[in-house]
């Protein structure tokens, strides 16, 4: 039987979903804008014509974007930094909030504090560049490995291990399962809603990285795509100083196109990730 909502209910729900609507639309208009920008013709961009559906079409940016070899090995190499350093990133979250939400571990308290402590201090910037020059953190996999772990995501998954019922494993234990059998088995297949948010986190940050990546990098072909772009925004205007000056695009409409491709992938693969963000953590677990 089917309980109707009452009128109440029935206006929030209303304005729940015209607010949330309404910010998505706030929040979308961005990207739509840059790309009418990017498509855009010159005249039609400075002179303002351009808000939300592109005037005087044009794809040659992108024909430009198309040729340009730098914004592609930082493309390739943003690619690189994001699965291998989301991967290396999972596996010391996943084994060390493994470890860590385990009773018998010896001085647990003290290795939690640890982790949590890192949370409420930091060494500062200048130590903490001095710290990674001094390790040698300046080429790709000392990017991958020395940014390698976060402690919130570490306690976020701790504490999903934590909440699987503590029968299964015993059940596991007696059947002959070792750690890494009942981690792989058990544990991984219970948290893919935790897995699947932390592997979200790790992306996203690996895909914005910049700061650091400016700051250590010394090869101008290890950069990422962040960093390229902003030196490329900081440079720009000399790219058309020897092009004729009557082009159909405007030297904006290439730095709204390289932000464009730069977030497609982003916008591809985040549906199939978000959707396990509402599982449950123990969605079959035990059974009564």
């Amino acid at each position: 039987m089917q309980i109707g909502l009452s009128r109440s209910e029935r206006a929030f729900k209303i304005f729940a979903l015209t607010l949330v609507g309404g910010f998505s639309l706030l929040a979308f208009f961005p990207v739509v804008y840059a790309f009418s920008a990017s498509i855009s013709g010159k005249i039609a961009y400075e002179t303002g014509q351009v808000l939300i559906t592109p005037v005087d079409t044009t794809f040659e940016v992108y024909e430009l974007i198309y040729l340009d070899k730098g914004l592609w090995i930082s493309f390739i190499n943003t690619l690189f930094y994001t699965v291998f350093g989301t991967a290396w990133s999972l596996f010391m979250t996943i084994t060390g909030a493994y470890a860590l939400g385990k009773r018998r571990l010896l001085f647990r308290r003290t290795f939690n504090f640890l982790v949590v402590f890192t949370m409420w201090f930091s060494a500062g910037m200048v130590p903490l560049f001095l710290n990674y020059t001094s390790l040698g953190v300046d080429n790709r996999w000392g990017i991958i490995v020395a940014f390698g772990v976060q402690a919130f995501n570490i306690i976020l998954m701790r504490s999903f291990f934590e909440a699987i019922p503590h029968e299964i494993e015993e059940a596991a234990r007696i059947d002959g399962a070792n750690e890494f059998q009942m981690l792989l088995s058990i544990y991984m297949p219970m948290s893919k809603a935790a897995v699947a948010t932390i592997a979200l986190f790790y992306a996203t940050s690996r895909w914005n990285g910049y700061f650091w990546a400016r700051m250590l990098l010394q090869n101008s072909t290890e950069l990422p795509l962040q960093v390229y772009m902003r030196i490329l925004i900081e440079n720009f205007r000399w790219m058309f100083d020897d092009m004729p000056p009557d082009l159909a695009y405007s030297p904006d409409s290439y730095i709204f196109a390289v932000l464009i491709v730069s977030i497609i992938p982003v916008l591809i693969v985040y549906p199939y990730i978000s959707r396990h963000f509402a599982k449950g953590v123990n969605l079959g677990g035990v059974k009564e």
